[in-house]
């Protein structure tokens, strides 16, 4: 869903992405984190600061983004305390008059307040429909401050999938998820898809009612249970 801005320099991000936007006639999206992972960053050798220099870097990159990405700037020029520019330019320019900016996460103080800044879309990760309203009205309150209009900002969710078409197949996609977060703190997180796909529809159905206009879903180390999720596309995702 986003990129953690410390894996990528924003100026390769950009050209990567106008690459993509030419190949796909105008339709790529960007999507932004501080990023939490720790474990990518020391598998690649990337450096991966604390939390807060991390959101500071996140709202520096959303600003570079978006004057790399505009086909009206023949260059960008941007001055940050962690990432910068200078004089840059992008061509050929990405065929979209404006890539979608996404900013993902779930942080009230520092992350949402960057969504209502800057970005065009918002998503919520591993969050069920109770907090997932809840990180939208903080969203609205920052918008608020920031002078935004709420309304332009998209707003989604991004699920773990651990579901079966019946009993049996819900039994083992909760092994599944029992081998991947044990007991622990993130087991207990409400945004995830378990049970049968008929189970599902409920909370997805929350979503939709709260004002949800996508639903992303995460696939994590195997196994997947293709007939759940070919059951989950044609029962709820087309309905």
């Amino acid at each position: 869903m986003s990129t953690a801005v410390a894996y990528r320099n924003p100026g390769l991000l950009a050209k990567s992405l106008t690459t993509i936007d030419h190949l796909s006639n105008g339709r790529v999206d960007c999507g932004l984190g501080a990023g939490w992972h720790d474990v990518e960053a020391k598998a690649f050798g990337y450096a991966f600061p604390s939390i807060g220099p991390r959101e500071d870097m996140l709202e520096e990159y959303a600003q570079i983004m978006r004057l790399l990405l505009d086909p009206e700037q023949r260059r960008a020029s941007f001055e940050g305390k962690h990432v910068r520019v200078s004089n840059a330019p992008n061509n050929p320019k990405p065929l979209q008059p404006r890539i979608p900016i996404w900013i993902g996460g779930r942080g009230e103080k520092r992350t949402l307040r960057a969504a209502a800044k800057y970005a065009d879309g918002w998503n919520g990760a591993y969050i069920g429909p109770d907090d997932w309203k809840h990180k939208s009205q903080v969203l609205d309150r920052w918008c608020e401050t920031e002078g935004r209009d709420p309304k332009t900002i998209m707003r989604t969710v991004n699920l773990g999938f651990y579901l079966g078409v019946d009993a049996k197949g819900a039994a083992r996609a909760e092994e599944t998820f029992r081998s991947h977060f044990g007991t622990g703190d993130r087991a207990e997180r409400t945004g995830y898809l378990r049970g049968t796909v008929k189970d599902a529809r409920r909370m997805v159905d929350e979503f939709r009612a709260l004002g949800c206009t996508r639903l992303s879903i995460a696939f994590r180390n195997g196994p997947y249970d293709w007939d759940a999720l070919e059951a989950f596309a044609a029962e709820i995702v087309r309905a």
